[in-house]
């Protein structure tokens, strides 16, 4: 690996996303060698140097890529202070997974998680423009005056959001389902942007981060992204395509043991879909 910047270590190693691992160097909880570590710009060099996070060592974890249909009343966090349930509860898996990205409580569909902080980085950021598309319901039905007014891009908190595309599919008694791409993160961006247009949204549904659609996968079940998939992510993004011998070696042991997804996502071994049931 070399000499690399601190931040980036330690989200490549899957204690943090880059920039919590930032967080964690400022609050001085990280040390080099014994020396607590606050700058920023630190180089370290993981195969040389013993790095701690609170006390504990740094240890490397095998990548894990994972899709997961979150349903509606899940908050996308890993622990929260008042109770309520996590995206975490549906995925017991050994690695210290993170949601990549947000979708609220009242909101349902793909989420990826992973404890790769690079590519969660990347997956989540506006520089690297990955679209994300949405079904949405909204309360009634936009004139396409309103329509073209939310492609030219409605300012919320003083930017402008950027949709990529809005589509009517259909309208139903309640309002007009429409189809959202954006490629930007903010907070409940969606939402805000048709609530400033008069057009509260009553239903929410993510189907596609970039190249990655969520298919047939039940509400509440997840699944390891192919090889293939994760490729394609990481080549949208402009990361190498190349997986980690760990993802390989993996892949080769499911497959051994009949537990490989088809190619494509949407169908998988019957003792795969028991087991994430119980989960």
């Amino acid at each position: 690996m070399g000499e690399q910047r601190l931040q980036r270590v330690l989200a490549a190693y899957g204690v943090a996303s880059r920039r919590k691992a930032e967080e964690l160097i400022r609050a001085g909880r990280v040390t080099v060698d014994g020396v607590v570590a606050r700058e920023l710009g630190t180089k370290v060099d993981p195969q040389r140097q013993e790095i701690r996070v609170d006390g504990k060592l740094l240890r490397p974890e095998p990548r894990r890529y994972i899709m997961l249909h979150k349903p509606v009343g899940y908050i996308t966090t890993t622990a929260d202070e008042f109770g309520r349930k996590t995206v975490l509860d549906l995925i017991q898996v050994p690695e210290r997974v993170v949601p990549v990205g947000r979708l609220d409580r009242d909101s349902s569909g793909l989420l990826l998680l992973t404890n790769d902080g690079d590519f969660a980085y990347r997956i989540t950021h506006p520089r690297y423009e990955l679209e994300k598309e949405y079904e949405v319901l909204v309360d009634g039905f936009p004139s396409a005056a309103v329509e073209e007014m939310l492609r030219q891009g409605v300012p919320v908190d003083g930017r402008p959001v950027a949709i990529r595309r809005l589509e009517a599919i259909r309208t139903e008694p309640e309002g007009t389902i429409y189809r959202v791409v954006i490629h930007e993160g903010r907070n409940r961006i969606i939402r805000r942007v048709f609530e400033r247009v008069g057009f509260p949204v009553l239903r929410l549904h993510r189907v596609r981060v970039g190249p990655l659609g969520l298919g047939n996968l039940p509400p509440g079940q997840w699944r390891d992204l192919t090889p293939g998939e994760l490729a394609a992510l990481r080549r949208a993004v402009g990361l190498p395509e190349t997986l980690s011998e760990e993802q390989v070696r993996r892949d080769r042991e499911r497959r051994g043991r009949g537990e490989v997804p088809v190619r494509g996502g949407d169908r998988r071994s019957s003792r795969i879909r028991k087991e994430h049931r119980r989960r």
